[in-house]
């Protein structure tokens, strides 16, 4: 299919510089060019969709504001170029003010003014339609069909608890084990609501040493704190607009709690080292594999700050308890795996079906997917076997017990084989050892000093 031509209207009454303007444009070969004489003959073939509008100031039915903002009205997309015979500098402040790309005079050097904008222009809308295909890529694939698969009761009912928060702003608290998919029903949210066009900006909490997290959300002036050479944009203004998936906030330390919490009451934040405030409308989504409300009796987090977030709850269920998800999704995963490696297609024998039925999966959908593309990648031939299943089955940590250490080292030596055991996710060691993500850091960061 051909590209669709790239249309030009020049509105112009003088007839010598309705030719010129048409000749000077019509030199490049991708350019549509048609040309009008009045206001009133172009307002009638808007519907053409032109991309670009020359309009001349003064016309001999109305003026150039006029016939600007009536094209307003019926297309806010088409971008427009006044031109006019001297320089009105009360016009151009208004015109520009309303939306008017450029303003050019009739001048010896009109041609080449007006070649480069309208090349500006032509360049810039290139950029959106690449942004905006872009965009309903993003929205394709994380469409519900695209992303949460199942079809057990559980999964069921959280496609109902999605689907009544496409509609509102409220909160949503999504909350689940490691490894249920907490981020990607945030992202199923934001690009199936009403603010799809707009930024899906996600913050791990859990992932951030807590030195950082401030300067992460809120952004940073230059000069604020020693190493801050440029101004920082925080991830509240990254998602104005749009969304922002506060990942694993229990893990956020008290004192940054009640600044976040300021910025979920007025609206609006202080970057680090600035006085002023900076309003925002980002919709916000938070997950915690933790109970939050637990969390708020041991004194680990703010109870305002819970009632603050307090909106619509998501609990994702464990795989375990998904029934034949298992195999849905385990399916799903091998389809996507053989084409994205340009892999023939494979299959999982009844054995395998079954091997994986009867696992209990700890680290649920994100552990499934990595035993499923190693299986597929140890596997032979055009079926997945028992013996191309990995399955990890979760044997303790062995510590030398006689080796002499002081606790601290012990503590040590314990992290650093979870984190090895784990791949240095320090989401999980934290969870399997039952202790926070800045507890983690701080014996570490004890360790180098």
């Amino acid at each position: 299919m051909s590209e669709k031509p790239f249309k030009i209207f020049v509105v112009e009454d003088n007839e010598w510089y309705n030719k010129l303007l048409v000749h000077t444009l019509s030199l490049n070969p991708d350019y549509e060019v048609k040309s009008f004489f009045n206001g009133k003959d172009l307002l009638n073939c808007l519907n053409e969709s032109p991309d670009i509008i020359t309009l001349d100031f003064r016309l001999p039915d109305m003026t150039g504001l006029e016939v600007f903002k009536k094209i307003r009205t019926e297309d806010e997309d088409v971008q427009v170029i006044l031109i006019s015979e001297q320089e009105d500098i009360n016009t151009v402040v208004t015109l520009l003010k309303l939306g008017v790309v450029d303003y050019i005079t009739k001048s010896d050097d009109i041609r080449d003014r007006l070649l480069n904008t309208v090349k500006n222009i032509r360049n810039g809308i290139g950029l959106k339609k690449e942004i905006s295909t872009l965009r309903r890529e993003v929205q394709k694939k994380y469409s519900f069909n695209n992303t949460i698969l199942g079809e057990s009761p559980a999964i069921k009912r959280v496609y109902e608890l999605i689907d009544k928060a496409l509609g509102t702003n409220i909160t949503v608290v999504l909350s689940g084990e490691t490894g249920t998919g907490k981020e990607l029903v945030a992202k199923a949210i934001h690009y199936n609501s009403r603010r799809k066009d707009k930024s899906f900006v996600a913050v791990n909490v859990a992932a951030i040493p807590p030195d950082l997290i401030e300067s992460e959300l809120f952004g940073h002036e230059k000069g604020s704190f020693t190493g801050a050479s440029f101004r920082r944009i925080g991830q509240f203004e990254e998602a104005d607009g749009g969304t922002l998936f506060l990942d694993e906030i229990g893990e956020m330390e008290l004192n940054l709690q009640s600044k976040l919490l300021r910025a979920l009451q007025e609206k609006e934040i202080v970057r680090i080292g600035s006085n002023k405030p900076l309003k925002t409308d980002c919709r916000i989504i938070v997950a915690s594999n933790k109970n939050l409300r637990e969390e708020v009796k041991k004194g680990n987090f703010r109870e305002d700050l819970y009632y603050r977030l307090l909106g619509l709850p998501i609990e994702l269920p464990p795989l375990r308890e998904r029934g034949n998800d298992i195999l849905i999704l385990a399916s799903h995963f091998v389809e996507q795996f053989c084409r994205e490696n340009n892999i023939p297609l494979k299959k999982l024998s009844e054995q395998s079906q079954n091997k994986l039925m009867s696992f209990p999966f700890p680290g649920n959908v994100r552990e499934l997917k990595s035993v499923i593309e190693l299986a597929v990648t140890l596997s032979g031939e055009s079926v997945i076997e028992p013996v191309d299943l990995v399955l990890d089955q979760g044997e303790p940590l062995s510590v030398v017990a006689h080796e002499d250490l002081t606790l601290r080292g012990y503590e040590l030596k314990i992290i650093k084989a979870t984190l090895k055991k784990y791949n240095n996710d320090i989401r999980m060691a934290a969870e399997k050892l039952d202790i926070g993500v800045s507890t983690i850091y701080r014996i570490l960061k004890d360790e180098k000093e």
